[in-house]
């Protein structure tokens, strides 16, 4: 004979503890949804299982390396680092690796579309959900416009110069209304649109075919290169300066600037629903894709920066005049196709997550459900597509959005953020309760009332305002074990277990608000010197703490069966997801004050967006919160009403 006992509130998210939770609703922001949010159907239609692990490196690498890195090199060996420069892309690229590893792991555990967003949204709450997911509609929607207006003038190079491309498709001024008009650019992304319709197959085929030529001409610049270095005595090396110009603080100011090309990893991410093995496939072609881009990046810089000492790089174009200086003047048409193949794989990258993640924000009830419809003979979101692709190409051809390339940061540091603290929460405050729908309420009766429960204390007549009593009315439970005979005290276990639960919850946010008293105090020196030191210090005191109990107390068992197991589990934890935090925490703050102005708009929106629609259209209004322990049973109590 057994004996279930469950304590009201076994759930509760982080750090409120197993006697804080209800069965009743919860209050809108703090919300959370289940792991597998594909339940909700989609017209009757889900998307495509096709991807594998070749087809995720290929997403992974185009979305990473765009044109950037032909321009980066000079530019932060000339300011930053020097000679240094393969080391300031070595510790970024393991930067970004912190976030790779955190991405891994809930991408395993939870492979539904929506990337970042869905990770929030299931282990953080739906309020917190909302703006991760407003902010990456915004990365994706300007970064996609954005290096679709960069396409041109580099097509326009092949062709022989600035003016070179037919006038139907070249840039023009319009001194009316004081705009350079880039048609270009919105044709590239309509043609991408168009073939981000047909399948999540043949798109990502194309985008790797598109990589492979883009990776070909980085794989020249590395062999020619070298040929010119060793025949000229790689006079970039040999240097008075050392290999430390501007000393440990230049190359690590370099690392903050290079981290942003490693950003493009999380495209993968986004594309779980659509892998055929989720938990081999997306850590290995995350992990695979980062570590193919790290390697580039450190062997071009490596190159470049002994072909021509780094004081004398042309900022704009300093692959192509290293090479001009050794003669090799052609090499510039290989760069530019490099270039312009870069460009064109980054485009698709960026298209390619906006409508998974407006899908999933759509089955939520977040949006409008026009989003969530599926195609049923290409298995693509392909309404949220054609919307991506028309508000990029209006974009890509009106505005010069580079002025606006800050905030693409903002959403990615920020999804980056949470993805790391979810981490955190799943390891130590796993959620512990599930969503049910209201329509269930005869099996969750039933269930119930198997257990020697009253139905009465749920309310799911009006969940949002249902109170519940407490189920463990008596502190003296005891299970009779007969071939022991003795009685052990049940209670004496639960109330540990919700005080570990507490203790790690209050721990992880004390933790985040070290983090960010540390990060403000030490990169505003505006801040009077008193303040600032006491900021500091009481954040790193915060943070210290942090790091000191959570690696004292256990992780949560639950830990083991939360979301599809079997899959890879992020090292190091609690501290590769605090350090994970405090990098991105850090580069978040120190984005400027025009960047923050612009994103705080359009979070503001976002807000009013959610108070007036999102909340009350959240599939989760009405729904029943029971114990995880408990959800199998419903389900099958559920399928038997049903039969």
């Amino acid at each position: 004979m057994g004996l279930l006992i469950d304590s009201k509130g076994e759930g509760g998210g982080g750090g409120s503890g197993r006697n804080g939770g209800s069965w009743g609703g919860r209050h809108s922001l703090i919300r959370r949804k289940q792991v597998d949010s594909v339940h909700v159907k989609s017209g009757g239609h889900q998307l495509a299982k096709e991807l594998t692990v070749p087809h995720l490196v290929a997403i992974g690498v185009g979305s990473t390396i765009g044109a950037g890195v032909y321009i980066l090199v000079g530019t932060v060996a000339r300011e930053h680092s020097g000679p240094a420069l393969a080391i300031s892309f070595l510790i970024a690229g393991i930067a970004a690796a912190l976030s790779a590893f955190c991405y891994a792991e809930l991408a395993s555990r939870c492979p539904s579309a929506g990337s970042a967003y869905h990770y929030t949204y299931i282990c953080i709450g739906e309020g917190v959900a909302w703006l991760v997911g407003w902010a990456l509609i915004l990365e994706y929607t300007i970064g996609g416009s954005a290096v679709a207006r960069g396409i041109s003038p580099n097509l326009a190079l092949l062709f022989g110069g600035e003016d070179s491309l037919p006038a139907i498709i070249a840039r023009q001024h319009i001194p009316a209304l004081g705009l350079v008009v880039d048609p270009c650019a919105a044709i590239l992304v309509f043609i991408v649109t168009g073939l981000l319709c047909v399948g999540i197959k043949e798109s990502t085929v194309a985008q790797g075919i598109v990589t492979i030529a883009n990776v070909c001409a980085m794989i020249f610049v590395v062999v020619a290169g070298t040929y010119l270095g060793f025949k000229s005595g790689w006079t970039g090396y040999e240097l008075p300066t050392g290999y430390f110009p501007f000393g440990v603080n230049g190359m690590l100011a370099g690392s903050a600037t290079v981290f942003f090309a490693y950003i493009g990893f999380d495209s993968v991410a986004s594309t779980a629903e659509e892998v055929k093995n989720p938990q081999r496939d997306l850590p290995l072609g995350i992990g695979a894709a980062l570590s193919i881009c790290c390697a580039l990046y450190m062997l071009v810089s490596m190159v470049i920066v002994g072909l021509v000492p780094y004081y004398a790089m042309d900022p704009d174009t300093p692959i192509s005049s290293a090479f001009a200086s050794h003669g090799m003047q052609w090499a510039a048409y290989v760069i530019t196709v490099g270039a312009v193949t870069a460009l064109c794989s980054t485009l698709m990258g960026s298209i390619l997550p906006q409508p998974r993640i407006l899908m999933a924000m759509s089955r939520d009830g977040l949006l409008p459900p026009f989003f969530a419809d599926i195609s049923k003979k290409t298995q693509v979101p392909v309404k949220s597509t054609i919307a991506t692709g028309i508000c990029c190409a209006v974009l890509a051809f009106f505005m010069d959005v580079s002025q606006l390339a800050g905030m693409v940061s903002v959403g990615t540091l920020v999804a980056f953020t949470m993805v790391a603290i979810s981490v955190l929460i799943v390891r130590y405050v796993p959620p512990d309760e599930l969503p049910m729908p209201s329509s269930l309420r005869e099996s969750i009766d039933s269930v119930w009332l198997r257990h020697g429960r009253n139905s009465q204390e749920i309310n799911v007549e009006d969940p949002k305002t249902s109170v519940t009593k407490p189920l463990l009315e008596e502190v003296n439970i005891t299970v009779e074990l007969p071939l022991i005979k003795k009685q052990l005290p049940l209670i004496n276990y639960t109330l540990s277990e919700a005080k570990r639960r507490k203790i790690a919850g209050w721990t992880i946010m004390f933790t985040c608000v070290g983090v960010l008293l540390l990060t403000y105090s030490a990169s505003d020196l505006a801040i009077p010197s008193f303040l600032r030191y006491t900021f500091c210090g009481g954040g790193g005191i915060l943070l210290l703490l942090g790091l000191i109990v959570l690696t004292c107390i256990d992780q949560d068992d639950a830990r083991h069966t939360f979301g599809h197991t079997g899959g890879f589990l992020c090292p190091f934890v609690p501290l590769l997801p605090i350090i994970c935090i405090l990098i991105n925490v850090y580069l978040l703050i120190n984005l400027g004050a025009d960047t923050w102005a612009r994103v705080a708009v359009w979070l503001l929106i976002g807000v009013v967006v959610y108070v007036f629609y999102g909340r009350s259209h959240s599939s989760l209004e009405d729904a029943v919160y029971v114990p995880v322990a408990h959800a199998d049973e419903i389900f099958r109590s559920s399928e038997t009403y049903v039969a």
